[in-house]
């Protein structure tokens, strides 16, 4: 075999591999997507059924989600929703006074009173009930007994589908003026107490409140990121010596501390969201100066008082500053090491 045709067999395979293109030079019209990469339109035809299964879902988030939206437009009106003109929309009629809700929003001392009540319940709510569904989800997984782990999930998750009527009742006849509490200290000789009214701590009944009622769902949540921890982790560190306590320090917490960041995100996220129906139901009990958070200002504002230009201004404001909440708390995250919302 003479040398010559070395280079000319892999010639040959190299234009078998890499057929030269048609029609002098239309390389890039016929080349194939890269391994592994498919195209648009070979996705859409594979995944047209999970697309059309999920097509009602998205319509309904965008009817209910975000077409709602473009009503932030009242937020610049001195919006009257009695305005009209041969049935059309009143939106498209009532007068346009720019910022001039804003200002006064600003300038109203019942909307700082009201924004400082949110913050002061948001910190209370996240030192004192984000922990509780932590510690519960250890103490059940560390029962060996999975009958009594069962129930003892069954019983805390229970309040999680009470009404908030039902659980301010609750709690009236157990701390309320006439409640067993208030009745065991008079049989006693003491003064009875009622914490139902009381301002000073209203804030701690609050938490108390979801404490009691929303913990077992963290708990649920919290349980499932355990389950996927391996037990082949348990038992390499207590072949090594680790006893219970730093069992749980370097093994299980580093497996919740992904759910702990993403549900941080979303709580901070959620800062001045903190309990609408919850708190409009005992605000007459305290008065608004303890129990007026921005959610009841907005719908005081908005629908008793029919303001609606000013309400949605207060709320637009809201919106704007949990959104950077939601990023700041994600780039937190991020620079923890965590995935948070979205990734990088």
């Amino acid at each position: 075999m003479s040398h010559s045709t070395v280079p000319r067999a892999d010639a040959e395979a190299e234009v078998k591999e890499n057929p030269p293109a048609a029609h002098g030079g239309a390389a890039g019209a016929t080349r194939k997507p890269p391994a592994g990469k498919l195209s648009l339109r070979v996705r859409f035809r594979r995944d047209r059924v999970l697309l059309l299964m999920t097509l009602p879902a998205v319509l309904l988030v965008l009817l209910f989600n975000y077409v709602p939206i473009l009503g932030n437009v009242v937020a610049f009106q001195e919006y009257d929703p009695y305005i009209s003109d041969n049935g059309v929309v009143s939106i498209l009629h009532s007068p346009w006074v720019g910022l001039e809700n804003f200002q006064r929003i600003f300038e109203d001392s019942a909307f700082w009173n009201a924004v400082q009540n949110t913050l002061v319940l948001f910190v209370l709510q996240l030192v004192l009930y984000f922990p509780i569904p932590v510690l519960l989800a250890l103490l059940i997984n560390s029962v060996v007994r999975p009958r009594v782990r069962a129930i003892s999930q069954a019983i805390l998750y229970l309040p999680h589908f009470f009404s908030w009527v039902l659980v301010i009742a609750v709690f009236q006849q157990l701390f309320g003026g006439a409640g067993i509490l208030s009745q065991l200290l008079r049989a006693h000789g003491y003064d009875g107490l009622d914490i139902m009214t009381d301002p000073e701590t209203f804030k701690f009944l609050i938490t108390a409140q979801s404490v009691w009622k929303d913990a077992g769902w963290g708990i649920i949540v919290f349980l499932a990121a355990l389950s996927s921890v391996s037990p082949d982790l348990y038992e390499a560190a207590a072949m090594d010596g680790a006893g219970r306590w730093r069992r749980m320090w370097h093994v299980t917490l580093p497996a919740l501390r992904p759910v702990i960041a993403l549900l941080l995100v979303l709580r901070v996220g959620d800062a001045l969201t903190v309990g609408f129906e919850q708190i409009l139901l005992q605000r007459d009990a305290v008065g608004p100066g303890a129990a007026e958070v921005l959610d009841t200002f907005v719908w005081w504002n908005g629908v008793r008082n029919q303001d609606f230009g000013y309400a949605a201004a207060a709320g637009l404001v809201k919106g704007v500053i949990s959104l950077g909440l939601v990023l700041a708390a994600n780039k937190v995250a991020h620079l923890m090491g965590e995935q948070g919302v979205y990734k990088k």
